[in-house]
């Protein structure tokens, strides 16, 4: 058995093409182990199509299905075999955001006596605490707290593993929190992600488009809002960040990148936000916002 994988991607100029693309992978021999297409970047229009293999592949092939469905020729590369669960959890090192300590099962012996600790594995749901959305976040919602900040009612759209939800749920304990994201592994994994915090019940989870959802219709207004998705969909959700926010209330956005920022907080400050604080860290902005 080879120590090696295989890798190939090329670069698309657009969806159907990407796509077209990554079907027509499927018939090459020896065959791909996994296919799959994506955008390189929220809003850039390149797209992504990868392809690996246990066997090195058909390089004329790939380039004879490049050539036909007009994307640039695949970058073949040899991929060692990694043993990812511990890779991952030798990379991945508590996370200290403030009075947050967020760390994975591996780092218990890790954890402080003091602050909030906050249990989070790496999984196949976004949000461990070491991205920097995910840190500024952290970051703004304990300067919030700092400054005397209390919700009654608080919600993280698009929650991923929940960890904005249960910062939110730990820091204000008599405060409604909801958690809720449109794909409904996320809200699985957001579920046990409380129940292995001792925390089940402590936020109310639920699979929802943004907040297209009754349950989120009726707890509305809310004091705090979580959104940290992308730019497209922030700028999106806007109106209904303004009609769902009371009065006063915070925001938190992120997902954005840096050179984004202005145009996302151009859009929330004319539907009645005004900017409180912007954080960079790396390529990624935080802000966050209040309902005016």
């Amino acid at each position: 058995m080879t120590d090696l994988t295989y890798s190939a991607i090329a670069v698309c100029t657009s969806l159907e093409q990407a796509e077209a693309l990554a079907l027509a992978c499927d018939n090459l021999w020896p065959e791909p182990t996994g296919v799959g297409s994506f955008e390189v970047e929220d809003g850039s229009g390149l797209y992504e199509v990868a392809a690996y293999f246990t066997e090195e592949p058909d390089r004329a092939g790939l380039a004879l299905l490049a050539a036909m469905n007009g994307a640039k020729d695949f970058v073949v590369s040899e991929v060692p075999q990694v043993d990812w669960v511990a890779h991952v959890r030798r990379e991945l090192a508590p996370v200290v955001a403030g009075r947050f300590f967020v760390y994975g099962s591996h780092d218990a012996d890790k954890v402080p006596e003091t602050g909030i600790p906050l249990l989070i594995e790496a999984s196949m749901a976004f949000g461990t605490g070491h991205h920097g959305t995910t840190l500024g976040c952290l970051r703004a919602v304990d300067r919030l707290a700092d400054q005397g900040f209390a919700p009654k009612r608080a919600i993280d759209i698009g929650c991923g593993t929940a960890v904005l939800a249960m910062a939110a749920a730990r820091l204000w304990p008599d405060a409604a929190v909801m958690a809720s994201d449109i794909d409904a592994v996320a809200v699985d994994v957001a579920e046990v992600n409380l129940a292995a915090n001792g925390m089940t019940g402590a936020v109310f989870c639920l699979e929802a488009a943004g907040f297209e959802a009754d349950e989120i219709h009726r707890a509305a207004p809310f004091d705090l809002i979580f959104a940290n998705i992308l730019k497209g969909p922030l700028i999106a959700i806007a109106p209904d960040v303004a009609a769902h926010a009371a009065p006063k209330g915070k925001v938190i956005l992120s997902g954005i990148l840096n050179e984004q920022a202005d145009s996302v907080q151009d859009v929330y400050q004319s539907n009645h936000f005004a900017v409180l604080n912007r954080e960079v860290i790396g390529d990624w902005t935080t802000l966050t916002l209040e309902r005016v």
